[in-house]
C-alpha cells in the first residue's frame, strides 16, 4: 500500500519519520523543520490506517512493507516511535537507512492481565476529550493535545487488533541492521532497564532522556533533539 506523507524541505538528504499507533504524521510538527532546517528532506509517514493512508489488514509485517513501498531510496535516518519504531525495525534491511533511531519502541508486549490490552487504545480514543489528554499528558503544548484528538478522529480502531498476537511477546531484535540509537522515556513502559542492558551488549546505543513519558518528542522536544546529537 502506497502511503499518505508529509513533508518538509527539499534538502539532498532522506530523513524518514514513522509515527505511533493512533498517531499520524502530525506528531512529527517539530522535528520535521527542524530537520528540513539542518538540509533534510523530510518524508513522514500514516501508516496504513492512520491519518489519511488507505485501510486494510493490519499486521506489524504490513505496516513495515507499506514504509518500503511508500519512501525514496538513499534514506540517510530513519526515525520510528513506539508501534512505528516495531514497523523500522521489521523494515530496516529492506530501507537500508545509514542511520536508524527507534523512540521508546513497541519490542515489549506484557500479557493483557499486567495491564496491556490492545483494546484499551480504542477505548481510550472514543472517550478522549482535551481535558483527558492535557491531563494525561501535562507537558504538552496546546496544539499537540488538539492534534492528538484530531489524529484519534482519524485513526482506524481496527489496526489495534494488529497488536494483539503480540501480547507477551518480545520483538527485541537480535543485532543492529545499521548503526541504531534506541532512544528510552523515563521511565519507559517498553523498555526496561534489563532490555536497554541487552540492547547495548547487542551493539544499540541506548539514551534515556530525564523525566519524559512515551511520546519524547512531544514530552519534551529540547530533551529529545539533546538525546539525537550525533545521529543527525
Amino acid at each position: 500500500m502506497k502511503l499518505h506523507t508529509r513533508e518538509w524541505g527539499s534538502g539532498g538528504r532522506i530523513a524518514v519519520l514513522i509515527h505511533g499507533i493512533m498517531s499520524d504524521s502530525r506528531t512529527w510538527r517539530r522535528l520535521g523543520p527542524a530537520l528540513a532546517a539542518l538540509g533534510y528532506r523530510v518524508v513522514a509517514v500514516d501508516l496504513r490506517g492512520h491519518g489519511g493512508s488507505g485501510r486494510g489488514a493490519y499486521t506489524p509485517e504490513l505496516f513495515a512493507a507499506d514504509v518500503v513501498e511508500t519512501v525514496p531510496q538513499g534514506v540517510e535516518l530513519a526515525v520510528g516511535h513506539s508501534l512505528g519504531g516495531l514497523a523500522l525495525s521489521l523494515a530496516v534491511d529492506r530501507l537500508g537507512p545509514q542511520r536508524a533511531v527507534y523512540v521508546d519502541p513497541a519490542w515489549r508486549f506484557a500479557r493483557s492481565e499486567a495491564g496491556f490490552d490492545p483494546e484499551l487504545f480504542v477505548q481510550y480514543a472514543d472517550r478522549a476529550t482535551y481535558a483527558s489528554v492535557a491531563g494525561m499528558n501535562p507537558r504538552w503544548e496546546e496544539v499537540d493535545v488538539r492534534t492528538e484528538l484530531e489524529t484519534f478522529a482519524a485513526w482506524d480502531r481496527a489496526s489495534a487488533a494488529a497488536l494483539s498476537a503480540l501480547v507477551g511477546r518480545v520483538a527485541l531484535p537480535e543485532k543492529p541492521a545499521v548503526p541504531s540509537l534506541v532512544q528510552v522515556a523515563d521511565p519507559s513502559f517498553l523498555i526496561t532497564d534489563q532490555d536497554a542492558a541487552l540492547l547495548r551488549e547487542r551493539g544499540f546505543e541506548v539514551r534515556t532522556v530525564p523525566g519524559a513519558g512515551h511520546t519524547i518528542h512531544r514530552d519534551d522536544f529540547d530533551g529529545f533533539m539533546t538525546a539525537l546529537e550525533g545521529w543527525i
